[in-house]
């Protein structure tokens, strides 16, 4: 399988490429990114045979067999309608888009190509995750409560490496997309309840900074997410479970109980690495001809539910 991967130089794109180095009979043939001078630095420096400026030089290529967007959110629906449309299948990072049209716009062209589409559902993968998953499955837990925090302290255009971005962030269609997705996807319902609470916009940024959402499920799981850009402290995204059997918290690969003791996950995927585990479930996917977990179509669902929630806030 030789891989594309578009904002290669990105927090993102780097964590892409060495997830992939991971994987065996596995090449990345071809790197994309904006600036020259830092594309070709990577390309050199991780030994890749290709790089260009455009995303349009990549997929036109024969040694490319499949592309993973790892690009500023507001170019993913035409970036991954492009790559359908030069017949490769594609990988686009959290998340798919910044709206629910261009979500179904994406998933229009999917059916209509029949190629893999994956949207980056990454918690879907966490192994953290997928042990819970796994319990509910086996009909051992039942969730009564998720509680997420996703905290960050960015009141400036920065990306996770620190370095000036190019686009802006979005609390909403980004970093709650993660546990909207999760919170369907656990419980196995569709929020029959959601709504959203949002503090003052950054006079630059023109975004929330802080903001607040409820979810419910007619079987009557209940999720509440405290979001916010404002953060001064540990960082990231931190759930706890509230289940019938147990209380649980994750924290990205790492699980805990509810008195913060550790759990093995060792048994539960061939890496400890959500990132590594998404992009092989993406090649599995492709080389056995089969649907993804997280195929376009079924985070549609997620994106139905965040559009609801913009709706509720305005």
């Amino acid at each position: 399988m030789r891989i594309c991967v578009a904002g290669a130089y990105g927090a993102f794109g780097i964590k892409h490429l060495d997830a992939l180095a991971a994987i065996e009979e596995v090449t990345v043939t071809s790197v994309m990114g904006p600036t020259a001078e830092k594309i070709e630095a990577l390309a050199k420096e991780r030994g890749i045979g290709h790089w260009a400026t455009s995303l349009e030089d990549c997929i036109a290529r024969d040694d490319v067999d499949a592309v993973i967007l790892a690009t500023p959110t507001q170019l993913h629906a035409e970036q991954a309608i492009a790559t359908m449309r030069a017949g490769k299948p594609v990988f686009i990072e959290i998340p798919m888009s910044d709206s629910l049209d261009d979500a179904r716009r994406i998933a229009e062209v999917q059916k209509e190509t029949g190629l893999t589409c994956m949207a980056g559902q990454v918690r879907r993968f966490n192994p953290s995750h997928q042990w819970i998953k796994n319990k509910i499955d086996a009909g051992e837990l039942k969730i009564q409560q998720m509680d997420v925090q996703t905290y960050f302290f960015r009141r400036s255009n920065m990306n996770a490496k620190g370095e000036p971005r190019s686009w802006t962030d979005h609390l909403l269609w980004h970093h709650a997309c993660h546990t909207v997705d999760l919170f369907q996807y656990q419980t196995g319902e569709v929020a029959s309840g959601a709504y959203g609470l949002q503090g003052p916009k950054h006079p630059d940024l023109g975004i929330a900074m802080d903001m607040s959402i409820g979810m419910k499920t007619e079987s009557g799981a209940i999720c509440t997410l405290s979001l916010s850009f404002n953060n001064d402290g540990p960082l990231g995204t931190f759930f706890r479970y509230i289940c019938d059997n147990g209380t649980y918290i994750a924290r990205y690969d790492d699980l805990y109980d509810g008195y913060e003791k550790q759990i093995d996950l060792s048994d539960v995927a061939v890496s400890n690495n959500g990132i590594e585990l998404i992009d092989r479930e993406f090649i599995a996917a492709i080389q056995e001809g089969r649907k993804p977990n997280g195929d376009c179509h079924d985070v549609l669902a997620a994106m139905e539910t965040l559009d609801r929630i913009e709706r509720s806030m305005s």
